[in-house]
């Protein structure tokens, strides 16, 4: 027998599980089943695991599977969902975001973000490598630029930022990549943002306000969600495209 809460938290990861081979975050959990922390989706999972519904796999991606579902799901015809460990881009594009890509490796010397032909590239400016302690001031490199074709940017100024860590692999962002950025001094939940924290570093994280509160979310199982004051965090842009290097 489950109770409310277990029943619904089985039901949204064998969903997940069935749509894109990977279960929800904790964060996404604890949303979808309106609770204040992630304890309480522990102990959820605890009694789902105790009573044989699910399991914990090693060395797998968020490490659960649904070993059985309720009698009356099972009736239904509905089968449980294993953890096929979906390539991190391909789960972020079946979850709704689909980063922009496009091939690109050039550098060349910046004359302002100008258009180089109006029917082919837009010159950007690239500020170098998004780093933990850094504003973006301080990362500014004035003498490359990158071309990006004017299809990916929307309206406003834009720049170009280099991709340091992995802490938004889920989110199809890899380490080494370049990202897009429409300067902007506000965020929708739930956009990727460039965010300057206390004036002093600066990351690539998904935005998203908790009341009073803004938090930065990573798309890494192995990274923790922050939660700053608003007077603490100052969006600086929000990423609109992705442009991948890829070796020959």
């Amino acid at each position: 027998m489950l109770t409310r809460k277990q029943y619904e938290l089985l039901l949204l990861i064998n969903q997940r599980l069935t749509e894109i081979g990977v279960p929800p975050s904790f964060d996404e959990m604890k949303d979808a089943l309106g609770l204040k922390s992630k304890s309480g989706i522990h102990r959820l999972i605890t009694g789902l695991e105790e009573r044989g519904f699910i399991r914990r796999l090693p060395h797998r991606a968020r490490a659960l599977e649904v070993v059985r579902l309720p009698d009356n799901l099972a009736a239904q015809g509905v089968k449980p969902a294993s953890n096929t460990a979906m390539p991190a881009a391909e789960a972020a594009a079946a979850r709704g975001f689909r980063p922009q890509i496009i091939r690109g490796d050039a550098k060349m010397p910046l004359g302002g973000a100008a258009v180089a032909n109006a029917n082919e590239v837009v010159k950007l400016p690239l500020y170098g490598r998004i780093a933990a302690g850094l504003p973006i001031e301080a990362v500014r490199d004035t003498s490359n630029a990158i071309d990006v074709p004017p299809s990916l940017l929307g309206r406003g100024d834009h720049f170009a930022l280099e991709v340091a860590g992995d802490s938004m692999i889920e989110a199809g962002i890899l380490d080494g990549d370049t990202v897009i950025i429409q300067k902007a001094e506000g965020a929708e939940n739930g956009q990727i943002v460039v965010a300057l924290i206390d004036e002093q570093e600066v990351t690539l994280k998904r935005f998203r306000r908790r009341g009073a509160s803004i938090a930065l979310e990573p798309a890494n199982k192995n990274y923790e969600t922050r939660i700053f004051g608003p007077d603490r965090v100052r969006v600086q842009g929000k990423m609109v495209a992705l442009v991948r290097k890829f070796d020959s």
